[in-house]
C-alpha cells in the first residue's frame, strides 16, 4: 500500500514518513476522532504472517515500558507514538544498570505472556521521557509454539540475521530452536554496548560476526566487577549456563544497584579557617581547600562532595557529625591556615562521623612555595587514611607545578567566579588574566576564564553567541597545556551542541568530559541541558542530574534542574520534593520559583501561579524566562495590560528570547512561537537546545513547522517512533 501525506487510513489521517524497513512503512499519523498523534506501521505484502504475529503479540502486553498497540486495520497497525532516540551508550555504571533495570521488566512482561522477542537490540529500545520503551515485536515468537511449522530457521534469517546479526544468541545464530534464553544472550550485548560504547561482537561482515557470537569471547568490559559478571553470565555460549529468567537478571541488578552505594568510602571537606591576620587571605585558605577537594575528586572509587555544598557550613559551628548527616558521607576534612610573610602553617584533620573520631592529623609549617607539596601530602593521606584503591596514578604526581604568584591570582580569580555575579565577573577575569600573565603555562586558569565566559552567556547575563570564540580560545589553551584534564571537553561539547547543532562532536567532547566516575556536577548539568535533553534522553538526564546532585547536595540550582527534568519523565511527585529542597537550601533563587509557577500554572492555579512567577521575575528581571512566564500567568490572570507591558519590556532584550517562546506556547500561539523560536536558532540562543523537547513545547512539535525548525538545528524531522530495520 502506498500512501502520502494527507491520505486517510479509516480515522487516522497520514502526517508524515518517520522511517521505513523489510516489512513496510512507519508514518506519523492523527486520530481525528481522539485528537492524538499515533504512529502507524503499514505493511508490505509480503509479511503478512509476520505482521499478524507482531499484532498478536503487543496485543498480549500490557506493560509501561513495551510499545502500546491502539488498533489493527487490514494491513496496518496502530501504535503510541512516541518520542525519543534509540537506547546508545556508553553510560556511567549506575545509569546504565537504571536502564537495564527497565528493559529486564519489559522482557520479563514478554516472556510471561509466552513471547521471545527475538530482535532485541538497542535500535529497538526507545528512551523517551517516559523512560525505556521496548518496540518492534515482527520476529517475535510464542514459546509454546512448536518449531516444526516452518518458523524459526527461515523466517529468522530473512528477519533477523539480515537486519542485526551482531545481536543474536549463538543458537540463533545456528538456526536451532530458541527460548526465552536467547533474549537473556541478546540482552547481555545490549548491555555490554551500554556500558562500553561498542559492541561485544562485530566482524568485517555476516560470516565473522556470527563466528565471534559462536567461538569468541568479547574484550574485556571496564566496569564495576558485580556488573560485568552479570553482563558475562548473560553472554555464556550454552543457554543452560546463562541466568535462566529475567527475573534473576532483575535481581542481580538490583543486588548490583544497592551494592554501588554501600562501602564507597565518602568524604566532605570543609572550607579550612583563616586564622591569618589579613582577612583578605580568605580566597587564599578557600582555595587550598578546593584544591584538595579537586584532588581527591579525581581518585576512583572515593565519593567527594562539590564545593557549594561543602562550603555551605562556612562561618557555622556545626557538629561534624550533623554536617556529615546532611551530605551523606561518612568522613569530613577541616582544617586552619595561617600566613605570615613567607611562612605557612597548614592544619588538617580527618574525622569519622559515625563517632567524632579523629583519624589523622598533622600540622605543616613551610615556606609558602611548598603549598602544593602540602597538598599533595594531605590528600594522599587521606587515600591512606582510608584505604582507597587507587585505579590511576597516585595523588601527589603533579603534570606542572605554577609559580606561586599566579596561583595566588588564580585563587583569587576562582573565589570571584564563584559569586557570578556581573561585578565579580569583572573581577575574576582580571585576577585569572593576570594568572595567565603571570605563568602562561598554567593551564587551570584558561579552563575557569573559558568557564566563567560560558558562566555569564548561559545565565543571560551576557549574549551567549559572541563569546563562544573566547569560550572556545580558552578551552582549547586548556587542553594544549594540559590534555588530561576532562574539564574543558564539556565546554567543548555544549559549545558543539548549543551553538554549532552538530551531536556527534558534542557526544565526542561530552564522552571525554564524562570518562571514568570523575565527571564534575558542572559536567554533568551541561550534558544534560545541552546534550541528553534536546535528543529527548530525559531518562537519562534526570539520572546525570541525580549524580550532581548525589555530589553536591546542597546546590540548590542543580536540585532546580533535577526537579525539571523529573518532570519532563513524568515524576512529578520526586519533582516536587526536589523543588521543595531546593527553597530550603535558598529561596531567593528564581529556579525553583519558575518551576512552581510553571506547574500551578498548568494545573489552573492562577494566583500561586502569578506569585512564583513574580518572585523569578524579580530575582532576575532581566532574564526573558520568568517574565514570559509571568506575562502568560497574567494573561491568563485577565491581567492583560501588565502581561502586554511586560512582552513588550521583553522585546527591548537582546538577552535570551525564549520567554517570548514560552509566552506564546502557554497562550496557546502556536504560530508565534514558531516564529521566535526561529529567531532563536538564528542567534544561536542556548535555550533553543535546553528546551526544545521540554514538554512545554509539545504543541509546536506537533505543528506542521517543527520538521523545518528541527532540520535547522540537525535534529531529527520527528523523532523516531519505530526505527524499523529488518
Amino acid at each position: 500500500m502506498l500512501v502520502s501525506p494527507g491520505d486517510r487510513l479509516g480515522p487516522y489521517e497520514i502526517l508524515t514518513p518517520i522511517g521505513a524497513g523489510g516489512m513496510g512503512e512507519v508514518w506519523k499519523a492523527r486520530d481525528t476522532r481522539l485528537g492524538r498523534t499515533v504512529a502507524i506501521k503499514i505493511l508490505n505484502g509480503a509479511h503478512s504472517a509476520r505482521f499478524r504475529l507482531e499484532a498478536q503479540a503487543i496485543a498480549a502486553l500490557n506493560h509501561p515500558h513495551i510499545c502500546t498497540l491502539y488498533d489493527v486495520g487490514p494491513d496496518y497497525l496502530v501504535m503510541e507514538y512516541l518520542e525519543g532516540v534509540p537506547l546508545q551508550g556508553p553510560l556511567p555504571a549506575e545509569e546504565a544498570v537504571r536502564v537495564a533495570l527497565e528493559i529486564a521488566g519489559a522482557l520479563e512482561a514478554a516472556h510471561s505472556q509466552g513471547i521471545i522477542h527475538r530482535d532485541l537490540k538497542p535500535a529497538n529500545i526507545m528512551i523517551t521521557s517516559a523512560g525505556v520503551k521496548l518496540l518492534d515485536f515482527g520476529v517475535a515468537k510464542m514459546a509454546a509454539a512448536s518449531d516444526s511449522h516452518g518458523d524459526a530457521p527461515t523466517q529468522t534469517k530473512a528477519g533477523t540475521i539480515l537486519g542485526t546479526p551482531a545481536y543474536m544468541s549463538p543458537e540463533q545464530a545456528e538456526g536451532k530452536p530458541v527460548d526465552t534464553r536467547s533474549d537473556i544472550f541478546s540482552f547481555g550485548i545490549v548491555l555490554y554496548e551500554l556500558l562500553s560504547g561498542r559492541r561485544a561482537f562485530n566482524g568485517e561482515n555476516l560470516l565473522s560476526t556470527m563466528a565471534a557470537i559462536l567461538y569468541r569471547e568479547p574484550e574485556v568490559l571496564d566496569a564495576p566487577p558485580d556488573l560485568a559478571r552479570v553482563v558475562m553470565h548473560c553472554l555464556r555460549k550454552a543457554p543452560a549456563d546463562r541466568f535462566q529468567t529475567m527475573a534473576q537478571i532483575k535481581t542481580a541488578l538490583e543486588q548490583v544497584s544497592s551494592k554501588s552505594g554501600e562501602s564507597q568510602p565518602s568524604i566532605a571537606v570543609l572550607p579550612f579557617a583563616n586564622m591569618s591576620a589579613d582577612k583578605d587571605n580568605e580566597y587564599f585558605s578557600d582555595g587550598l581547600a578546593e584544591e584538595i577537594i579537586n584532588a581527591l575528586a579525581h581518585i576512583p572509587g572515593l565519593k567527594v562532595i562539590a564545593r557549594t555544598s561543602a562550603f555551605a557550613f562556612k562561618g557555622k559551628n556545626e557538629d561534624v557529625r550533623r554536617i556529615a548527616e546532611a551530605l551523606g558521607v561518612a568522613h569530613i576534612l577541616e582544617g586552619s591556615v595561617r600566613r605570615a610573610g613567607t611562612r605557612i602553617r597548614v592544619t588538617a584533620q580527618l574525622i569519622g562521623a559515625a563517632d567524632g573520631s579523629h583519624l589523622w592529623s598533622e600540622r605543616y609549617d613551610r615556606e609558602m612555595a611548598d603549598i602544593f607539596a602540602i597538598q599533595d601530602e594531605i590528600s594522599q593521606a587521606i587515600v591512606g587514611a582510608l584505604q582507597v584503591k587507587l585505579a590511576v596514578k597516585a595523588v601527589g604526581r603533579r603534570q606542572y607545578t605554577p609559580n606561586l604568584a599566579a596561583y595566588e591570582a588564580f585563587l583569587r580569580g576562582r573565589h570571584y567566579l564563584i559569586r557570578l555575579t556581573p561585578d565579580s565577573w569583572g573581577r575574576a577575569r582580571e585576577c585569572l588574566e593576570e594568572a595567565i600573565a603571570l605563568d602562561p603555562g598554567f593551564a587551570a586558569p584558561h579552563a575557569s576564564l573559558g568557564w566563567g565566559y560560558f558562566l555569564i552567556g548561559a545565565n543571560a547575563i551576557r549574549p551567549l553567541r559572541p563569546l563562544v570564540p573566547l569560550i572556545r580560545a580558552e578551552a582549547r589553551k586548556a587542553l594544549d597545556l594540559d590534555p588530561s584534564e576532562p574539564g574543558p571537553h564539556f565546554l567543548l561539547g555544549g559549545l558543539a551542541a548549543a551553538i554549532d547543532y552538530d551531536w556527534k562532536e558534542a557526544a565526542d567532547e561530552f564522552r571525554m568530559a564524562m570518562a571514568g566516575d570523575s565527571a564534575t556536577p558542572d559536567a554533568l548539568w551541561a550534558y544534560s541541558a545541552y546534550y541528553l535533553a534536546p535528543l529527548n534522553r530525559y531518562q537519562e538526564s534526570a539520572a546525570a542530574m541525580q549524580r550532581a546532585v548525589d555530589q553536591d547536595p546542597l546546590n540548590a540550582l542543580l536540585r532546580a534542574v533535577l526537579a525539571a527534568h523529573l518532570s519532563a519523565v513524568g515524576k512529578q511527585e520526586q519533582a516536587l520534593q526536589e523543588m521543595r529542597k531546593a527553597l530550603d537550601i535558598d529561596d531567593k533563587l528564581w529556579v525553583p520559583h519558575f518551576l512552581q509557577a510553571s506547574i500551578n500554572l498548568q494545573k489552573g492555579r492562577l494566583a500561586e501561579a502569578v506569585a512564583s512567577a513574580e518572585r523569578a521575575h524579580h530575582a532576575v528581571p532581566w532574564h526573558s524566562m520568568p517574565t514570559g512566564l509571568l506575562a502568560a500567568a497574567l494573561m491568563h490572570s485577565g491581567e492583560r495590560d501588565r502581561a502586554a507591558a511586560l512582552i513588550r519590556e521583553m522585546g527591548e532584550s537582546p538577552l535570551p528570547v525564549w520567554g517570548r517562546v514560552l509566552y506564546h506556547l502557554l497562550c496557546s500561539e502556536t504560530d508565534a512561537a514558531a516564529d521566535w523560536f526561529e529567531k532563536m536558532i538564528d542567534q544561536r540562543d542556548p535555550f533553543a537546545v535546553t528546551f526544545c523537547r521540554a514538554p512545554v513545547g509539545k504543541i509546536l512539535r506537533d505543528g506542521p513547522r517543527w520538521p523545518a525548525l528541527a532540520r535547522r538545528m540537525n535534529l531529527p524531522d520527528a523523532p523516531p517512533v519505530t526505527p524499523h530495520c529488518e
